[in-house]
């Protein structure tokens, strides 16, 4: 024990919060410090996704006009999923359809799927090895249809300014089911102007669609917010190490996002550099945001058998010069 302090909260810990008020109202959060500059905040009833990250008392991700939505509000139908999109530091996408409406064989499937709007059946905290833990459980089973469930483990250094995020997806019906998981990881100003360094040391890189083609050559390269400005995206591949990272000069800080590019073999670079929507995503998954139907086309859509589970990491670090 420390002899100088009365309590743990002097210098690190995790709180539990309630929000008052507005679409958010009620929403439970964790507010989690290291006691060395990195203060991050899970929100436990949209699927233990980070919505807010800071370091040294800087903020590094986009917050969304939509503010804070509870599950309640969640609109499944088309592309209604952009009313309740917080964005935060993340928002999980999946975990049976990512990106574009589609219909699959069948089934008619929302944008981003429905996992990012299930509040978590319950979640619990400690120190463990020099480490804040924080695990929940985040379900996602229908009576007649597709049940999976999540176990989300995030683990936050008190050593040094990292953090690490672990899924595990299991099947608990009794069908096959396809499995899509998308990290939706939302970098923000002041991380985020047209002086940032972006950098995705990948082996290639192919524009989403003509429009992102267009400007192929800029694509690590930010600019400041333009009026009318229409999203573009590019895809990554890498060929065993997931890496990119952004670092802005005048603040002196950055971060880094790390990951096994075998499990999660579709990375997104997200650059909206619009008005008020002034957003870089670095988004890694195990497959790209063009809608079930194409993945399962291409062949890069996952399944999971009845009993069987899947587990996913990735790793946040921070920069500072």
């Amino acid at each position: 024990m420390n002899p100088y302090i009365g309590h743990d909260s002097q210098i690190y810990g995790i709180e539990e919060h309630r929000l008052v008020g507005g679409k958010g109202d009620g929403m439970r959060l964790l507010e989690v410090n290291n006691g060395k500059g990195l203060e991050l905040t899970v929100s436990l009833d949209r699927a233990a996704d980070i919505s807010r990250l800071r370091f040294r008392g800087i903020n590094m991700s986009y917050f969304s006009p939509c503010g804070y939505v509870a599950p309640a509000y969640y609109d499944s139908t088309g592309s209604n999923w952009l009313k309740s999109f917080t964005a935060g530091f993340l928002t999980t996408c999946g975990l049976r359809a990512v990106g574009s409406p589609c219909v699959d064989e069948g089934e008619e499937l929302p944008l981003h799927g429905t996992i990012a709007n299930q509040p978590a059946e319950h979640a619990y905290w400690f120190e463990e090895n020099g480490e804040l833990v924080v695990r929940a459980l985040v379900k996602d089973e229908t009576i007649f249809a597709a049940k999976l469930r999540m176990t989300r483990e995030i683990r936050v250094s008190l050593v040094e300014n990292t953090f690490t995020i672990q899924d595990t997806i299991e099947n608990t019906g009794d069908t096959v089911q396809p499995l899509e998981i998308l990290y939706h990881m939302n970098m923000g100003y002041p991380l985020l102007d047209e002086d940032s360094v972006v950098e995705i040391p990948s082996a290639g890189v192919s524009p989403r669609d003509d429009h992102a083609a267009e400007d192929i050559e800029n694509w690590m390269k930010m600019i400041k917010p333009q009026a009318g400005y229409v999203e573009r995206c590019y895809y990554h591949k890498f060929e065993k190490e997931g890496k990119a990272s952004i670092y802005q000069p005048k603040i002196g800080q950055g971060l880094e996002i790390s990951f096994d590019a075998e499990e999660l073999d579709g990375f997104v670079e997200w650059k909206m550099m619009g008005v008020r929507d002034y957003v870089l995503g670095l988004e890694c998954g195990n497959c790209y945001p063009d809608g079930r139907d194409v993945m399962r086309k291409t062949g890069m859509l996952k399944f999971l058998a009845p009993g069987e589970h899947k587990t996913y990491q990735v790793k946040v670090r921070m920069i500072e010069k």
